[in-house]
């Protein structure tokens, strides 16, 4: 993901690719930087968004792994974070996912959570996904949670009782969430919707990286216009809420 970043930053109008780290990598003081796109692994992740957060850089991240407690303890240092190089406040944008497509598979779902009794989500990535589930099937399931929450809907039917494997997947904010981990595979999701009688699948396929690096430099673009923690690209489309 990194290299893809790269070569569509470098491809992009108006864009100039300032520098490059990988594991191992002393930050430094990021100077000339104005944004940083920060793809790693979740343990390394909110220190490398710290490092730029406390230098007045904006940042845009891709890495999952992000809880309620990180994403408190990110809030608390953009609070005390210098202004940016501009001086505006600094921004940082979270996103599950960047892929223009995935972000509308996810607000499509929340649209139709409400008007269906079950719902579950299935993820399929590549064997090399170090987290499961899913960035992007925890940001759906919260999002259909929330729409249901709020259309006052009952809790997903499931008569299982007995299912010491766990062959019924986790539960994120109550919906059933599956992943499949497969060799050929790169980012895959679908959400079911059941009433009785009817089915609703709302899938998406990522069958390359370059499908995420629309998103990610329409979050460069946009990053500093948005002070402070953004959680999901939808915010930047027009798309929160709809």
């Amino acid at each position: 993901m990194g290299s893809e970043v790269c070569r569509a930053v470098e491809a992009a109008d108006g864009l100039r690719l300032v520098a490059q780290y990988g594991h191992g990598d002393d930050l430094g003081d990021l100077g000339g930087v104005d944004v940083v796109v920060e793809f790693s692994v979740p343990d390394a992740s909110p220190a490398n968004v710290a490092h730029c957060v406390a230098r007045g850089v904006h940042v845009v991240v891709g890495t999952t792994g992000w809880d309620d407690a990180k994403l408190e303890t990110l809030r608390g240092q953009l609070a005390d974070a210098p202004p940016s190089s501009t001086g505006t406040p600094v921004g940082v944008l979270i996103a599950p996912n960047f892929a223009i497509g995935a972000i509308l598979m996810m607000a499509f779902a929340a649209k139709a959570a409400a008007f269906y009794e079950s719902v579950e989500v299935v993820e399929l990535h590549h064997p090399d996904k170090v987290d499961a589930p899913s960035g992007t099937a925890a940001r759906t399931a919260h999002l259909i949670a929330a729409a249901r929450d709020e259309a006052g809907a009952a809790a997903v039917p499931d008569a299982t009782t007995h299912d010491p494997e766990g062959a019924r997947g986790a539960r994120v904010s109550g919906i059933p969430v599956h992943s499949v981990r497969l060799r050929g595979l790169v980012a895959h999701q679908e959400v079911l919707l059941g009433n009785v009688g009817e089915m609703l699948t709302i899938r998406h396929d990522s069958f390359d990286r370059a499908s995420f690096m629309p998103g990610v430099i329409a979050g460069v673009r946009q990053v500093a216009d948005h002070p402070g923690l953004t959680v999901g690209l939808e915010h930047y489309l027009g798309l929160a809420g709809s």
